[in-house]
């Protein structure tokens, strides 16, 4: 024909199939209420133009927009990109996510929004506006904001809410935070640690309750005590620096510490070097998260690898089928595991509780 494939739109394949626009865009939506012959000959026209759906044109029909909002903090998200420290939770909602969309003929974009902003319900209510978004991602902490989760209720738009367990709209999807908490405080049992210390995340995150359930529990099953070695940070290096201080100036320090991010795994780290203790042969230390980053460092850290990926790319087919089938009645739970490295070692024998 001589027409460039990139420049061939959904006006080319109506007059070329001599049907109009609206019926091209249902045969491209796969709509019900289109002739099987009709099909046929829109098909036909498609083919031989070579013509590749845009979104602007899924969307013509009004019942879809093929697109998946992921809402994130603004105020962490933007100082993790600044501090170009290998925080990667962006990019693994990214590779699940985006990767998910893209099998289903969808899209993923990510918005930044402040939870903590009076104005909260305007700005995503702009987004939402704007973009008419399919199904909305929802992550800590803005999974328990009533604000949001009321708004996206009220439009009736199928969301999920990664990290929340609360009962109310939306998918509600975790992690398997408490589980993944045990798995990191059993290995540490079982290499002979009784004083195992947790520094726990922000109150404003109910995942935070969850390791610490985790890690109480793994201890008080295997007949040990969690009473007074637990600190709690903002997932940040200098709280968690501040956090490892208290527990390691103990007068019956832990021989081990679990750590609720990665940054302040690495303030443990630098802390106990202060002192002068070796990990693992003073100190067995664990993480959570399994950034890039914990593969580098000396010794590299034993750290639960969050399958942010994985929740992502589920939460994509839960709102994808949200028009045919009702959300879980229970929370969906994608767990983690633990990745075993260097800085976790066997309890030396003179440590002894």
């Amino acid at each position: 024909m001589g027409r460039r494939r990139q420049s061939v739109t959904i006006k080319h394949v109506a007059a070329d199939a001599g049907v109009s626009l609206q019926t091209v865009s249902r045969v491209i939506n796969n709509e019900p209420n289109v002739r099987p012959a009709m099909k046929e000959r829109v098909q036909a026209s498609i083919d031989k133009l070579g013509y590749v759906p845009s979104i602007a044109a899924q969307r013509m029909s009004g019942s879809r927009s093929y697109l998946i909002l992921a809402i994130n903090d603004r105020d962490l998200t933007i100082a993790d990109w600044k501090a170009r420290e290998g925080r990667d939770w962006v990019d693994q909602m990214l590779l699940g996510g985006m990767l998910t969309c893209a099998e289903h003929g969808y899209r993923m974009l990510i918005e930044l929004v402040d939870t903590h902003s009076d104005h909260v319900e305007r700005e995503l209510g702009a987004a939402i506006a704007a973009l008419q978004p399919d199904g909305v991602i929802l992550t800590p902490p803005h999974s328990e904001n009533s604000l949001i989760t009321g708004l996206l209720a009220e439009k009736g738009i199928p969301f999920a809410r990664i990290g929340s367990k609360q009962e109310g709209p939306g998918i509600a999807m975790t992690m398997g935070d408490s589980h993944n908490a045990r798995l990191a405080t059993d290995h540490l049992i079982e290499l002979g640690h009784e004083r195992i210390g947790f520094i726990a995340g922000p109150e404003d995150f109910s995942l935070s309750g969850w390791r610490m359930e985790g890690w109480a529990s793994a201890l008080e099953d295997a007949g040990f005590s969690s009473e007074g070695l637990c600190e709690r940070g903002d997932f940040g290096f200098e709280s968690g620096a501040r956090a490892a201080e208290r527990l390691l100036g103990l007068t019956e320090a832990p021989t081990a510490i679990i750590a609720s991010s990665d940054q302040m795994a690495l303030a443990v780290l630098e802390v106990a070097r202060r002192r002068g203790l070796n990990v693992p042969k003073d100190l067995s230390l664990v993480s959570f998260d399994n950034s890039p980053i914990v593969r580098f460092t000396q010794p590299a850290l034993t750290a639960i690898d969050q399958p942010i990926a994985a929740t992502a790319a589920r939460a994509v087919e839960l709102l994808i089928d949200a028009r045919k089938k009702p959300a879980p009645a229970e929370p969906v739970q994608i767990q983690g595991e633990l990745v075993v490295r260097g800085s976790t070692a066997s309890a030396r024998v003179d440590a002894g509780s």
